[in-house]
């Protein structure tokens, strides 16, 4: 076992590097760069433009290098000082300007993570266990409403019956006497009382897929021998449900974390803008049009991490649940 995770955190630490090269070789796909656009914007407000300033800022942020060069001095900062560089637009480190907003996002992820399994599994396993019934019927429905709306427009439901129905708008995560306060007490409930929405929003999509796979695994698995046999011996049939099937049927659920996270993150992008949340998600937005590399290569690194740890996680729970996993790869 001890084999295997370290194999898993080897393969980690080479395919993070891979994503820090592939992030910062995406922000510089784009022609031109953060000069190009800031002055672009200065001529469409009228504004003079020195050319002499822009080719010593040209020179002073190091535009003119090349790509090597540039991604050698970003990789290095961050590995020997976690310097992840200066922000163009802001003029401010890219570490004091994502900390706060990428803990947004973290939690914002994972409560919708613990939201869909929370939900999926008892309706998951009921589906199966009772195949056409009502209940079926009306998760087969859910799945696929829940599956055909965007993330983006459900939020926009929700902020249009929030609106109609309480005459109020949804939006933010804090209230304004929260928003720079400590983390405490009385900010986590205010925290919990706006993240409802969001959370709702993302965990819809992928609640409604995890309850389809895992009803579909587990009619796989009450179909098979060892469960007649179970029953057979005269096992209850709660015990012959959960202790059997539902646990051989956990692992493509649990595999799914690989994909779920990648997901929740990209459909965070649009939701956080659609509801004004302070996340990383706008501040991406931002500094992609504004082609501020290294705040953008810096989010973009990030959240390809979490990513991949999502994965390794999801390798390791794999191995617990099923022993063929950890004794396959000896």
């Amino acid at each position: 076992m001890l084999r295997f995770i370290a194999g898993r955190l080897i393969a980690m630490v080479l395919t993070m590097w891979a994503v820090s090269f592939v992030a910062f070789a995406i922000i510089q796909l784009p022609p031109g760069d953060y000069l190009t656009t800031y002055v672009a914007t200065l001529s469409a407000n009228g504004d003079r433009v020195d050319p002499a300033a822009i080719e010593a800022l040209r020179r002073q942020y190091g535009f003119g290098e090349p790509y090597i060069v540039q991604y050698w001095k970003w990789i290095t900062g961050i590995v020997t000082r976690g310097d992840f560089g200066q922000s163009f637009e802001w003029k401010a480190p890219v570490t004091t300007l994502i900390w706060g907003r990428l803990g947004n996002s973290i939690l914002l992820e994972g409560l919708a993570v613990i939201v869909m399994w929370l939900v999926a599994l008892p309706i998951g396993i009921y589906a199966a266990v009772r195949k056409y019934s009502l209940g079926d019927y009306l998760a087969t429905i859910g799945g696929f409403i829940g599956l055909a709306i965007p993330n983006f427009f459900f939020a926009l439901i929700l902020m249009y019956l929030a609106y109609i129905w309480f005459g109020t708008t949804m939006g933010g995560l804090f209230s304004p006497e929260f928003e720079n306060a400590r983390w405490s007490l009385p900010r986590l409930w205010d925290f919990l009382s706006h993240a409802w929405a969001p959370v709702l929003v993302l965990a819809t999509a992928g609640t409604a897929e995890l309850i389809r796979i895992l009803r579909a695994n587990l009619l796989d698995e009450l179909k098979k021998p060892y469960v007649t046999t179970a029953r057979a011996k005269g096992l209850p049939e709660w015990k012959v449900v959960l202790k059997y099937p539902v646990r051989l049927a956990l692992n493509p659920l649990v595999s799914t974390i690989g994909w779920l996270l990648p997901a929740l993150v990209s459909g965070s992008v649009i939701v956080s803008v659609v509801l004004n949340l302070p996340t990383a998600g706008p501040m991406l937005l931002r500094s992609l049009t504004t082609q501020d590399m290294y705040l953008a290569g810096a989010i973009i690194l990030l959240l390809s991490v979490l990513t991949v740890i999502g994965t390794v996680i999801s390798d390791i729970l794999l191995a617990f649940i099923d022993p063929r996993i950890r004794y396959g790869s000896k």
